[in-house]
């Protein structure tokens, strides 16, 4: 299997951050959605928080690679079976999809740097607060409505995968065409 993208197919690079990255943010969003609930005396409330930061870390250097791989290893041609809309459309999609995943990063980072403190990755380096963050630090209204942003767009990214995945399927039952068998083997 080609590392690259071909005219063809995709690339094992295109596949692994693919699939990798939908990993991480669907575990990212139950991982969330599950702390919002945890009460401070739980074994979790700390553990959960450290976790979805650093795996978040991870999705943006993810995201940033794979937009650099993208611009250097161009995508496979559209199949003759698609529609010039469905082309424009999935490809609209992509780059809300990678707006989103931006978005909701930076919003993460703001909510865990709010009181000027850094973000741990992994124990392995400490990402620094902005120095502005550092110096005059958000109060809690202003987290509390970044941390409101972040559920909103995880919400609405979560939304675009379901219908993601509905399009992939609709392609492969429907019009049984090569494209989910694109992203998954060949």
């Amino acid at each position: 299997m080609m590392i690259k993208n071909t005219q063809d197919s995709f690339g094992l690079m295109s596949k692994i951050l693919h699939w990798l990255m939908a990993i991480l943010i669907v575990g990212l969003f139950a991982v969330g959605l599950y702390m919002t609930e945890l009460d401070y005396y739980d074994s979790l409330y700390h553990t959960l928080p450290w976790w979805h930061k650093s795996i978040g870390l991870l999705v943006i250097g993810l995201l940033i690679f794979r937009f650099i791989w993208k611009v250097i290893n161009p995508m496979p041609k559209a199949l003759e079976s698609h529609k010039k809309w469905e082309v424009s459309l999935a490809h609209i999609l992509q780059n809300i999809f990678y707006g989103l995943i931006l978005l909701i990063g930076l919003s993460g980072y703001f909510i865990s740097t709010a009181k000027g403190k850094g973000i741990e990755f992994f124990t392995l380096f400490e990402v620094p607060a902005l120095p502005f963050m550092t110096q005059n630090p958000l109060n809690e209204d202003s987290a509390d409505l970044i941390g409101e942003v972040h559920e909103i767009l995880a919400i609405i990214l979560i939304i675009f995968a379901v219908l993601h995945a509905v399009a992939a399927l609709k392609h492969h039952f429907i019009d049984k065409d090569e494209t989910l068998k694109r992203m998954i083997n060949k």
